[in-house]
C-alpha cells in the first residue's frame, strides 16, 4: 500500500488515504467493436481495486457476506478521459475517502501504464445492509480492520 496525504474540498478528511494499486491486462473480451475498452467494464475494474483495498486491509468479501454484511454501491460515477485497447497493461488505483461504520467511499484513477496516461477517474459510495437490504453499522471487527489499515500508513 501507498500512502498519501489527501485533501478535498480545502478541507482534511482526517483520513490519510490508503492508496491501493491492481495492474490488469485488458482482455479482448473487454474491448467493443471500435477496438477500444467498452464503457462498463471501468465499473468492474473499480470494483477489483475496491475488493484489493479491503483484502489489503484483512478483511475478505465471503466473511463479510457470512456475517450477513453486504455494501451495495448507492453512487457512482466515471470520466473518461482516454481509450484504453486490447492488450494495454492498466494501473487501477484505488484510494478510499470516507471509511465509516455506515459507508464507504472511494476514489479510482485507470492509468495506462506504458505511458502513464489518465484513461479514467471514478468515484463510489457504498453503504453497508443486511442480506434483506436493511442499512446496518459495521461491526466492530471489521471496522478495526479498516481503521487499522488507516493507522498504518500514518507511521510511514
Amino acid at each position: 500500500m501507498n500512502a498519501l496525504r489527501g485533501k478535498e474540498n480545502g478541507t482534511w478528511k482526517g483520513l490519510m488515504a490508503i492508496m491501493v494499486t491492481v495492474r490488469e491486462k485488458v482482455r479482448f473480451v473487454e474491448t467493443d467493436m471500435m477496438g477500444v475498452v467498452h464503457h462498463a467494464n471501468y465499473f468492474r475494474w473499480f470494483e477489483m481495486g475496491r475488493v484489493e483495498f479491503l483484502r489489503q486491509a484483512g478483511i475478505l468479501l465471503l466473511d463479510l457476506m457470512a456475517d450477513g454484511i453486504v455494501f451495495p454501491i448507492t453512487e457512482v460515477n466515471c470520466q473518461y478521459r482516454a481509450s484504453a485497447r486490447f492488450d494495454d497493461y492498466i494501473l487501477i488505483e484505488t484510494i478510499p475517502k470516507v471509511l465509516s461504520k455506515a459507508k464507504m467511499e472511494f476514489t479510482y484513477r485507470v492509468i495506462r501504464e506504458r505511458d502513464g496516461i489518465l484513461l479514467a477517474e471514478g468515484y463510489t459510495q457504498n453503504v453497508f445492509t443486511d442480506t434483506n437490504g436493511k442499512i446496518v453499522r459495521l461491526s466492530g471487527r471489521y471496522y478495526e480492520l479498516l481503521q487499522a489499515a488507516q493507522n498504518k500508513t500514518e507511521s510511514l
